[in-house]
């Protein structure tokens, strides 16, 4: 079973990407989270991989952060829900919002995910309420402070990853954190890519 890889980024699109590792490329079906804070193409990645093993073929599911690819795992331990509609279970939600509606049982925010309905959600939230604790030791606390780079830039890069599908809250969270260690001039582009560094984190 393949667990891990690191190799040169040859194509990246935001369900799959392809990995060059010492001239053999990889294809991996990659959550949003993971695809937002991919390096430029011909850059390094590193993946965690999780190796599915089907009668007509192998397919690897790849994550940047090894606290995604355990809720990949346990996402699949629930009836219904095979390794694709995981994937877009982790594409709905950041990984933090979606480990605290799945253990307070909050089956509306998690119906809104596409492809769950309110009977997959409420199995979910039933099957992984106490399995998801794990998890959720392990992700980071939000901060608090108020962002410290300039408004302007600041309010873009809070619409531009709204736009992108996150939730305001979140987005927030994670640019204050990104506030804490850039110079307080930094551009809108560095701001989103931090930012979506700092969501893929969870």
């Amino acid at each position: 079973m393949i667990a891990f890889l690191t190799g040169r980024l040859a194509f990246k699109a935001p369900t799959h990407l392809t990995l060059d590792v010492q001239g053999v490329g990889y294809e991996v079906h990659i959550p949003l989270s993971t695809y937002y804070a991919l390096p430029n193409l011909d850059e390094v990645a590193a993946l965690n991989i999780h190796t599915h093993l089907r009668e007509d073929a192998i397919q690897l599911f790849g994550f940047l952060s090894q606290s995604e690819k355990e809720a990949f795992l346990l996402l699949t331990t629930v009836s219904g829900i095979g390794p694709k509609l995981a994937l877009g279970v982790l594409s709905g939600l950041p990984l933090v919002e979606l480990v605290r509606a799945i253990q307070s049982e909050d089956v509306e925010k998690l119906a809104t995910i596409p492809g769950i309905g309110k009977k997959t959600a409420a199995r979910i939230a039933l099957e992984l309420k106490e399995k998801i604790v794990k998890i959720h030791s392990g992700l980071p606390s939000a901060t608090i402070e108020e962002p410290t780079v300039s408004a302007g830039p600041y309010d873009d890069a809070l619409s531009a990853l709204v736009n992108l599908g996150y939730r305001p809250q979140d987005v927030k969270d994670a640019l204050k954190r990104v506030s804490k260690t850039v110079e307080p001039q930094t551009g809108l582009k560095e701001l989103i890519r931090e930012g979506l560094k700092e969501l893929a984190r969870g």
